[in-house]
């Protein structure tokens, strides 16, 4: 069955009471799908559910009031309303961006490891859709409808014909729209990939410096152009207002982070938004998320990405899998 936006339309289920419930299931078994399609597009879990409630709320009113007709395509129809109510929420959330203290970093997902179990909706989307943190920022220097077209053809493989419908563009104007996004995205992140073993070891052996103050270890871990974002959101006094580059200066800064963080800290290496990363607590509460990303050859650290907004934790737990 092709994956176009057209909308067709055969007999549907005998009763309003068979519609409701073949329509639920049938946007149950899709909600996966939305909800790494809508994250990936505005990097807020809380602005992501309320999407897919609106998602909901737009499928199910159609069907309640065509209860004998079926879309023949409920995925496409499903994906063109989450990802056009998205893009809808997207002003409201630069307006919010443009009061945030501080740098911007997304809302970290706190995922498992491929052996574990993943009932969570959030951790099985980015089980096989992952972006990483330093893509999604990345991703917010593009227009909206730049990072949809990216983001439904480079990551979910739609076809340019595909997206056109969905965004109710022509297919001459997708693509001038993926040539930009893509020329932007590579100019400033060239693809390259990193085992998660090396992502693993380079993490630990990074924080064991960082909170060992061992400046020796750091320097030779930094990249020369490495970059430090700190998400406090205004919140937290020792987040830096803007990002720091460079690797003395991103040094001292570690070295002051070092000096004033709480003494019971208890580190978790988990996977976040894909990528082994640390997980840090004091008292059981999150006190902040570090994501690495490195050089190509993964030899040295590029950018960090330390989220310690509360707001931005309020969904990482301290069980021994990310749970309460």
């Amino acid at each position: 069955m092709s994956d176009s936006a057209e909308e067709e339309f055969t007999e549907g289920p005998a009763t309003p009471a068979d519609a409701v419930e073949a329509s639920t299931e049938v946007f149950v078994g899709h909600r996966e799908l939305l909800f790494s399609i809508v994250y990936n597009l505005l990097g807020s879990v809380a602005d992501t559910e309320d999407v897919l409630q609106e998602t909901w709320l737009s499928w199910s009113g159609k069907k309640s009031r065509s209860p004998r007709q079926e879309i023949e395509n409920p995925r496409a129809y499903l994906v063109r309303i989450a990802v056009n109510h998205a893009l809808a929420r997207k002003d409201a959330i630069t307006r919010r961006r443009e009061t945030y203290v501080g740098p911007w970093l997304p809302e970290p997902l706190i995922t498992k490891t491929a052996e574990e179990p993943t009932p969570d909706v959030a951790e099985q989307a980015l089980r096989t859709e992952s972006v990483s943190m330093a893509m999604m920022v990345v991703l917010e220097t593009l227009t909206p409808l730049e990072r949809a077209v990216f983001v439904l053809h480079e990551v979910f493989g739609y076809a340019h014909t595909e997206i056109a419908g969905i965004l109710e563009r022509s297919p001459s104007a997708v693509r001038q729209l993926a040539h930009r996004a893509r020329a932007h995205v590579q100019a400033r992140r060239p693809r390259y990939e990193t085992t998660p073993q090396v992502q693993q070891e380079v993490t630990e052996r990074f924080v064991a410096a960082a909170l060992g103050g061992d400046l020796d270890a750091l320097m030779e871990m930094l990249a020369p152009e490495v970059t430090m974002w700190t998400d406090g959101g205004g919140k937290v006094r020792t987040a830096g207002l803007r990002p720091v580059s460079g690797r003395d200066k991103v040094c001292r800064m570690l070295a002051g982070y070092a000096e004033r963080a709480p003494k019971d800290i208890d580190v978790h290496y988990r996977h976040v938004n894909g990528d082994a990363s640390a997980v840090v607590f004091s008292e059981e509460s999150p006190y902040a998320v570090i994501v690495m990303d490195l050089t190509p050859g993964g030899d040295q650290v590029r950018g960090i990405y330390a989220v310690t907004n509360p707001d931005k934790l309020a969904r990482v737990r301290s069980g021994p899998d990310g749970e309460e």
